[in-house]
């Protein structure tokens, strides 16, 4: 078997990253067959494009307050708090029946709100759950094949998601989802692991909340990761927007680019594989810096208009931009104290996956602007910039992939 292979055994066979990791890809299917299905829905009751592109601004709505919904995280026990989020989740989304008209948009709208909020205090009940529980030597390994999984479920779940509705409409994708929540709060229930009750806390939630952002402001190690993160995902969201450009330039129609997304995908697949043995050979910093000088090569060469660079540029930005994301969260998994990992985690997801819809927003009026060939350009420059910055940062981050196999938890 190969190293991949055993490390997958691995991950498989502890007692906590297994079941979470089957809890990711079951919830993360449907996730992925409704966040297409609602946008058509929309499309088809309404006629406007605005209005279904709300339905991803909803869900991505709640993301800058998640330092604020971490705290949770650090607040109740992790396990129950999983579960319990899951739940709801399962139970609010057959409201979803009752879209039938232009007059009930706002329920849909609603509950991806609530969609959205749910998902990031499970995110950061789940990184701290998962730091908590796993050995430092597998974190960075389950984080990558999480991501593996994720990107997995992107590549299928949208084209089940769109069978369905197109077969049966998008309440029984909605109802598909619920079931695949019930699904992950069941695995989430069936964990093995042992949680002490937090300690009632003595400062105020305010006071809590900026206790986690300070934590990751001052770690010498965690701040360049998550801005160099974050800078990254901004860069990602620019490029995002130009990509029916890319398309129209290649002389394609705009279904093509699914083409160019699924080359994007398999890529990240391939980087969450192997990521672990990447943290452990390079250590954190250095394996964020070949991602983010990789995906920076991946954008620039988009400004040729030719398929076949176009679809190395996709490969090679699947592969470089999960990079950065896995050793930036994999270091504040294992360089944040326990009572801290929730708030943490998630001030760490706002500042890195908020300026992706900045992004995107920002891309959109500058495509319309600015020749695509220059953006493309300046944008691979700013990722060479960010890399070359993290590059020089303090070494001390290092430790993070430092650990040795023997740490890890027995399965």
């Amino acid at each position: 078997m190969t190293t991949t292979g055993w490390t997958v055994l691995r991950v498989l066979r502890d007692r906590a990253a297994g079941p979470c990791l089957a809890a990711v890809v079951i919830s993360g299917f449907g996730t992925s067959a409704l966040w297409l299905a609602c946008g058509v829905w929309v499309k088809d009751l309404t006629g406007s494009d605005g209005l279904a592109a709300l339905c991803l601004l909803a869900m991505w709505a709640p993301a800058p307050a998640g330092p604020l919904l971490g705290a949770l995280a650090d607040r109740l026990c992790r396990k129950p708090l999983l579960v319990g989020a899951n739940l709801l989740l399962a139970a609010v989304l057959p409201a979803l029946l009752a879209v039938g008209s232009p007059g009930r948009i706002w329920l849909l709208y609603a509950v991806l709100f609530l969609y959205g909020a749910t998902g990031v205090v499970a995110d950061a009940a789940q990184s701290a759950l998962v730091a908590s529980t796993v050995g430092p030597a597998l974190l960075g390994d389950f984080n990558g094949l999480r991501t593996a999984a994720t990107e997995g479920m992107k590549l299928l779940a949208p084209l089940a998601g769109a069978g369905l509705y197109a077969a049966y409409g998008g309440a029984c994708v909605a109802l598909l989802d619920a079931v695949t929540f019930a699904l992950a709060a069941i695995l989430y229930a069936l964990l093995r692991v042992r949680e002490d009750r937090p300690v009632r806390p003595a400062r105020s939630w305010r006071e809590r909340t900026g206790e986690g952002a300070r934590r990751l402001w001052t770690g010498t190690s965690l701040r360049p990761l998550v801005l160099a993160g974050g800078a990254a995902m901004l860069c990602a969201g620019l490029n995002g927007a130009l990509v029916y450009a890319v398309v129209d330039a290649l002389g394609h129609a705009p279904a093509y680019a699914g083409v160019l997304y699924a080359v994007q995908g398999a890529g990240s697949v391939v980087a969450g594989l192997v990521s672990g043995a990447g943290l452990r050979l390079l250590g954190g910093r250095r394996f964020a810096v070949f991602g983010i000088a990789l995906t920076a090569v991946g954008v620039a060469v988009r400004a040729v208009p030719s398929d076949p660079v176009a679809l190395g540029g996709s490969a090679a930005i699947g592969v470089g931009l999960p990079c950065v994301l896995i050793a930036a969260f994999t270091a504040v998994q294992r360089e944040t104290p326990g009572e801290l990992v929730g708030r943490v985690s998630a001030t760490a997801h706002t500042l890195v996956f908020v300026p992706n819809v900045v992004g995107l927003a920002a891309g959109a009026g500058l495509v319309e602007v600015v020749d695509r060939r220059l953006l493309l350009v300046l944008l691979g420059l700013g990722l060479l910039v960010t890399a070359g910055w993290l590059a020089q940062r303090p070494a001390s981050a290092e430790r993070t992939a430092a650990r040795s196999p023997s740490d890890a938890n027995p399965a």
